[in-house]
């Protein structure tokens, strides 16, 4: 049996170095082409729409609607939504659901789809879209450094690659603490420093919960105004996001239908905001939705949860997580222009430098992380982003059944 499996390795090689292997590539990665060149525009969709999440997310705030209620409307909409379509898409391939796997997804839904937009969304009604989005490339860096923590990712040090990964997490989380100490002036509208730093009047005070307010007051009196509570959602939004994408690596392994994955993880999500929703509001009033916010939780349900899932997921086939990446530096600048377009939102010089440097840093680690690919792709003959696995041809005496 192992004589078998040896020849059939032989013959792989072999027809790995064939003339008519390298033509059939060629066929295979010019028919790719058109495909790669729609995943790419897709991913800049998704930056788009995630910003346009942003300004249109802000903009119902700023006229009053609870933050709480606006997320438990959104997770029910995207699960309502996403439920029937993997039942339909995935139901020959789902495996079966065990405890684990079911603690699992209570976990991603906590992190990933309860956590992340609640803190989002706080952190948007203190700040500004442009904030919000100049955190969000500081995502796939904070996801590395915790992955090679958990030892998911391994960084090696005496590598040109590992080390341009150490310093872009380090310029990366440097640029985030920038944007968090320092607004500076106001370089495009009008705004002044109390609206900079979020000062609390007593017209912002109306439509809060009391556990709010309590947190709120709570950090004021230990000097944290507003302004930083919001950049401290902000950050712990993008941690939320990062302990998701980390965990979820290995329950894609053991349960590898995606879309009920994720199903799965909105059911215990929207479980999660229900019961923060009855804690943090202050009446059925608060439930009463004007057209205006029907609008926007409609987009953040379908657009921003379903739609972009859906994109991110099917790029990341064709075009590998660290391209993918690289276009989250986009929607900064796609933000910045709607915020100040649409809700004449004040851009100022500590997001412009911080948020430079975040993506420079985010460049950095990303690109590290491509060569790293590239090289490896390039040492074999196959490019699994691209291209499956020839057919070699079976033979009775061997298979690859054989050890």
């Amino acid at each position: 049996m192992g004589d078998g499996g040896d020849g059939q390795k032989a013959a792989l090689l072999q027809w790995c170095s064939s003339a008519r292997w390298s033509a059939s590539r060629r066929r295979l990665l010019s028919g790719a082409g058109n495909t790669e060149g729609r995943a790419h525009a897709g991913m800049v969709l998704v930056m788009l729409a995630y910003s346009g999440y942003h300004v249109l997310t802000k903009s119902v705030l700023n006229v009053g609607m609870n933050q709480v209620v606006f997320c438990v409307c959104r997770d029910l909409l995207a699960f309502v939504v996403l439920a029937p379509v993997a039942f339909l898409c995935e139901r020959r391939q789902r495996p079966p659901v065990t405890p684990q796997l079911f603690a699992s997804f209570a976990l991603l839904g906590f992190t990933g789809l309860y956590a992340n937009p609640l803190l989002v969304v706080v952190g948007l009604h203190n700040t500004n879209a442009s904030y919000a989005a100049a955190f969000r490339p500081s995502i796939p860096v904070f996801t590395f450094a915790l992955a090679a923590i958990v030892g998911v990712e391994v960084i090696n040090i005496f590598t040109k690659d590992g080390i341009l990964k150490v310093i872009g997490t380090a310029v990366c989380v440097s640029g985030a603490i920038l944007m968090a100490l320092y607004i500076g002036p106001s370089l495009i509208g009008l705004g002044g420093t109390e609206t900079a730093i979020g000062i609390v009047t007593s017209g912002t005070w109306s439509s809060t919960p009391y556990p709010a307010q309590w947190l709120t007051s709570t950090m004021l009196k230990y000097g944290v105004d507003t302004w930083h509570l919001g950049i401290l959602c902000l950050i712990g939004n993008c941690l939320a996001m990062a302990a998701y994408l980390v965990i979820q690596a290995p329950v894609m392994i053991r349960y590898p239908t995606s879309l009920s994955l994720t199903a799965y993880s909105y059911f215990f999500a929207t479980i999660f905001m229900v019961l923060t929703g009855v804690l943090a509001t202050n009446g059925l009033h608060e439930w009463a939705l004007t057209k205006t916010e029907i609008i926007a939780v409609l987009y953040a349900g379908i657009f921003a949860s379903c739609m972009t899932y859906a994109i991110m997921a099917w790029a990341n086939k064709i075009l590998g997580p660290s391209l993918v990446a690289l276009y989250n530096p986009l929607q900064p600048a796609f933000s910045t222009i709607l915020s100040t377009i649409f809700l004449g939102d004040p851009v100022y010089l500590g997001s412009i430098i911080g948020g430079v440097i975040v993506i420079a840093g985010l460049y950095l680690v990303t690109w590290a992380r491509y060569n790293e690919a590239h090289r490896a792709l390039t040492d074999g003959c196959l490019d699994p982003l691209l291209v499956g696995p020839p057919r070699v041809p079976m033979t009775h005496e061997s298979s690859f059944m054989d050890p």
